[in-house]
């Protein structure tokens, strides 16, 4: 539907000696933003779009980073857009 928002938060891990290199990849997709990492590795990543389609490919694509190891579904919320 495209008159929705769609916000999703993950908590992302990544293979720690690469986190700057994984962050620039996962923060260069589009509606997706890291927001915090740790050196062990674990990011903090929303993803944004209008469509569950759109939420869903960002996560793909977050998983298919090179440096990924998993990505958990932290959050998940739709508002309509008046």
């Amino acid at each position: 539907m495209a008159d929705e928002y769609q916000v999703t938060s993950l908590v992302v891990h990544c293979q720690p000696d690469i986190e700057s290199k994984v962050t620039e990849r996962i923060n260069a997709l589009a509606g997706v933003e890291v927001h915090a990492t740790n050196d062990q590795g674990k990011l903090v990543v929303t993803v944004e779009s209008e469509s569950q389609k759109g939420l869903l490919d960002g996560v793909e694509a977050i998983n298919k980073t090179p440096g990924v190891l998993s990505a958990t579904l932290v959050y998940h919320q739709i508002e309509p857009i008046e």
